[in-house]
């Protein structure tokens, strides 16, 4: 419903107005703002709700555009892990933005769904942007909500011909994998071997891909661990080159840098913006962590389509 100049949306509102094939465009462009600088955002912060709950963020940013109509915000995001033995969302949020001009309220949107599809609209633009084009074999180590919108995503930037699907609980792995026409690989090994792509989309504290398994010229998008307390890959996957969507976070945030001590290479917005990397004889690993822009970025888009900026 709208209230004036405020719109107020809930999740199947925002759902009616979001697409793929309109969100990985809008934050390709925000990307490159970003590298650009054009984008004022500071790191997330976070609080613990208790010490084994689950915590409680937010995720500011001001996004001036190329084009006018600038818009600043923020998203409110919680992680609660245990609700997944709830049969609930782990991850929930609210998104509140703000005419960048003038500071006046323009909307409040639900921001689960923006989460979930801007993280994998982020992977796609990584695939896209870093895997071969005859890349042919896809590899998912998760069974949950991100991997189902991962396999949306992907779906319009590269054919795989195969795609193995590997969970730590084997039923959720093979009712994903019967949804996916996938296969269900017994061990992670098994998901990876001769793997073009890799997504590891778990919340494991600790790495479930080792670099060995890790064909040459794969790309990995590490999307599951995004704090310093938990990490998805092995010191050795992780020394190939590492992009990320911000350096300041890449430093601060995600276990698989900070444990591994891994050196970041670029941010994915300096490639877009024509940067160049020598890739070497390693495996290239995308690590996301989800930064405010993104989230900004598709609640932009989301109020554009349904008003007037």
């Amino acid at each position: 419903m709208s209230t004036d100049r405020l719109l107020v949306l809930n999740e199947d509102e925002v759902r009616a107005a979001l697409t793929y094939e309109e969100l990985i465009p809008a934050l390709r462009q925000a990307f490159m703002a970003y590298s650009a600088g054009l984008v004022q955002q500071p790191l997330r912060m976070v609080m613990r709700v208790t010490a084994e709950t689950g915590w409680f963020a937010l995720m500011p940013a001001v996004y001036q555009g190329v084009t006018g109509g600038g818009v600043m915000g923020a998203k409110l995001v919680t992680f609660f892990p245990g609700n997944a033995s709830l049969a609930k969302h782990t991850h929930h949020a609210m998104i509140q933005l703000f005419r960048a001009e003038t500071g006046e309220p323009l909307a409040v949107m639900d921001g689960r769904l923006i989460t979930e599809m801007r993280t994998a609209a982020t992977s796609a633009i990584a695939v896209d942007l870093l895997a071969a084009p005859q890349a042919k074999v896809l590899a998912i180590l998760g069974s949950g909500v991100q991997a189902r919108s991962h396999l949306r995503a992907l779906a319009g930037i590269r054919d795989f011909r195969e795609v193995r699907v590997w969970s730590r609980t084997a039923d959720h792995a093979k009712k994903f994998a019967a949804e996916a026409g996938a296969m269900q690989a017994a061990t992670v090994e098994e998901a990876v071997s001769r793997a073009d792509v890799v997504l590891t989309l778990t919340s494991s504290v600790d790495p479930v891909l080792c670099g060995k398994w890790l064909e040459r010229d794969a790309v990995v998008c590490a999307v599951g661990a995004v704090t310093p307390d938990r990490r998805e890959l092995d010191d050795e996957a992780m020394r190939g080159c590492v992009i990320v969507e911000s350096r300041e976070a890449g430093e601060k945030e995600p276990g698989d840098i900070l444990h591994s001590g891994a050196t970041i290479t670029a941010e994915i917005g300096e490639l877009l913006n024509g940067a160049t990397f020598d890739r070497g004889n390693r495996p290239v690993v995308f690590k996301s962590v989800g930064i405010a822009i993104e989230d900004l970025a598709a609640a932009k888009l989301v109020y554009e389509k349904l008003t007037s900026l």
